[in-house]
């Protein structure tokens, strides 16, 4: 049986072990996987796939290494370039091993013979430097797929300047800069050279990540968030190293996990807890992790960064960011827990450390001690789950606390709590005499037990008082702040906010919020614009003018019905609607 959140369900079944090479003074297990050493010896590309971990300095194409799934000569094969004709080649000689050499499949020592009138010293094609560094990482992801219990042991040596390029065009250009004050525009100037020499520092192992910028934003509650600005090196260096990972931990993620994962959002988070809501469940655990960020235990993330990455490199750059300190207020201070927001790299760390703490256990709970329905949606450190049986949810809220006391980790004790909720939780309490269903809120929405104009349920989706309090706050300093400057410059600027408060919350049964929030800004608006003269009191009739020449957006509902995100392809005008598939259940993603 299948439920909400299971369109890329965690697969428990185990894969045949990956035979690779095991070259002179390297023992590896033989369960490891290679990035590009997955074959057998009988295999095209079997001969170069471990590397050296210590190359001389400058020497960049001495760590080449092959991407997954290219094609090497073999013993006995006929050497053929790269668009030309087939050739004969030459008897092969084996000569003495030289030293400080690279092994290639071509070289004399590995017993392959060499191509006539060609040297053999460099046949096989480089990997980022021909092909495509996007055409690389779907590679991974495919063989992620194919060996999901596999260990990959040559991540690092794939951090090349392709690679790196690519990620720094994704990088955001406007982008606050971190302890090295640099920008984005900053860094593209003599960008090749920079990338070469960041590229050789990395494989050497002389990259050292710089400090985090600690700032403070404030939170909704009147208190404030931390976040880690990293340096512009940094910042590449992660996002090329979250690039490699990803594909490998999306092919081991569990549906229900929505937070920071490609092709998900807060939105199809919150269709698959309303879509399990509409289903058995009677009484909802609503968690939330205190101060996750600052107390993820570095000992049990690296132990859980080794299940999948045997390369010990690459192993250790993801453990120098999170020890990399903080600089606040210019001192700096150094970091024994926790992983800084607002790294690139965080959120993938994160969702691996929750993966092995909550993720894998809640699945193997719910079958192994639930009686009833048990459905779980989770959003970074948020998650929610619905329940059937009200003693499945009391006894889910003690295990978690035991749970997470193992790694270091505590619920929310104000955020956290067992409510009675759902189709039959109206007419339960009203039996019992006791007042409607609480409510309780979820990604930025109070998710309120209501019923429809027929009178059947009705799950109704608010945007949260606080969220919108701390909205119209910040709006009004912001205001403020841009009073004096041209009313169509302001009116754009306010359109905009507008716009992008819509794109979120313009959720059905959330209208009246969405109108409420945009009479607010405009009244805001309005007084922060008389304020710019002791004269300027407007009449009734001069704000209707105004109003007309500068109107704002009105809101309309841009997101469907969360039922009508799971339907089957539509055949009618040709417009595809997302498979019915419900992501969120555990029965169905604990297979």
């Amino acid at each position: 049986m299948r439920g909400p959140g299971d369109r890329a369900s965690r697969h428990f079944n185990s894969g045949e072990p990956t035979c690779f090479v095991v070259r002179e003074g390297h023992a590896v297990p033989p369960t490891s996987v290679d990035v590009a050493s997955t074959v057998s010896p009988e295999s095209e590309e079997f001969g170069t796939r471990r590397q050296p971990l210590a190359r001389e300095p400058g020497d960049l194409d001495a760590a080449f290494s092959p991407m997954v799934g290219e094609k090497q000569p073999r013993e006995g094969d006929e050497p053929q370039a790269a668009g030309e004709s087939v050739e004969e080649s030459d008897a092969g000689t084996v000569p003495e091993k030289p030293a400080k050499t690279r092994v290639t499949p071509v070289e004399s020592v590995e017993g392959k013979p060499a191509a006539e009138g060609k040297s053999a010293a460099r046949n096989a094609r480089s990997t980022q430097r021909e092909e495509s560094a996007l055409t690389f990482l779907q590679r991974i992801g495919k063989r992620a797929k194919e060996k999901p219990e596999g260990k990959w042991t040559n991540l690092l040596s794939h951090i090349r300047v392709p690679l790196l390029k690519e990620a720094y065009n994704r990088l955001r250009r406007d982008a606050a800069a971190g302890v090295d004050r640099v920008t984005w525009e900053e860094y593209g100037v003599r960008l090749g050279e920079r990338l070469a020499d960041l590229e050789s520092r990395v494989h050497r192992g002389s990259y050292h990540p710089q400090p985090v910028l600690r700032v403070h934003i404030p939170k909704g509650d009147g208190r404030t968030r931390p976040l880690g600005i990293p340096a512009l090196e940094d910042k590449i260096v992660q996002q090329a190293a979250r690039m490699i990972l990803e594909p490998i931990y999306e092919a081991e993620f569990i549906g229900f996990s929505y937070g920071f994962r490609p092709r998900r959002s807060a939105h199809n988070a919150l269709d698959a807890l309303a879509e399990a809501i509409d289903r058995k469940v009677s009484w909802m655990l609503d968690a939330d992790v205190q101060s996750f960020y600052d107390t993820i235990d570095h000992g049990h993330l690296q132990r859980f960064l080794e299940h999948r990455i045997g390369d010990t490199r690459m192993v250790r750059l993801l453990m120098k960011w999170a020890k990399a300190g903080v600089m606040e207020d210019g001192k700096l201070h150094a970091v024994q827990e926790g992983s800084p927001q607002g790294a690139i790299i965080s959120p993938l760390l994160s969702n691996i450390y929750l993966h092995y703490v909550l993720d894998l256990w809640i699945a193997s709970w719910r079958k192994r001690h639930a009686r009833g329905e048990v459905y779980i949606v989770r959003y970074a450190d948020d998650f929610a789950a619905g329940l059937q049986k009200e003693q499945d949810a009391r006894e889910l809220r003690r295990a978690l606390d035991a749970r997470f006391a193992k790694f270091g980790l505590k619920l929310h004790p104000e955020k956290t709590r067992v409510i009675q909720f759902g189709r039959f939780a109206r007419e339960d309490r009203e039996r019992q005499g006791l007042p409607k269903p609480e409510t309780f809120e979820f990604l930025g929405f109070t998710h309120i037990a209501s019923t429809a104009r027929d009178g059947r349920f009705q799950l109704k989706r608010r945007t949260s008082r606080k969220k919108k309090q701390a909205s119209l706050a910040r709006l009004k300093v912001e205001c403020r702040r841009r009073r004096h400057r041209p009313v169509v410059e302001q009116h754009a600027w306010l359109s905009s906010v507008l716009r992008g408060h819509y794109l979120y919350y313009a959720v059905p049964t959330n209208y009246r919020a969405l109108a409420q929030f945009r009479r607010r800004l405009a009244q805001m608006w309005h007084a922060v614009l008389q304020r710019r003269s002791q004269r300027g009191r407007w009449t009734r009739a001069k704000e209707n003018a105004f109003e007309e020449r500068f109107p704002l957006p009105t809101p309309r509902i841009l997101h469907p019905w969360p039922t009508q995100r799971f339907r089957s392809p539509s055949t009618r005008g040709g417009s595809p609607v997302r498979e019915n598939c419900t992501p969120g259940s555990v029965r169905g993603a604990a297979r």
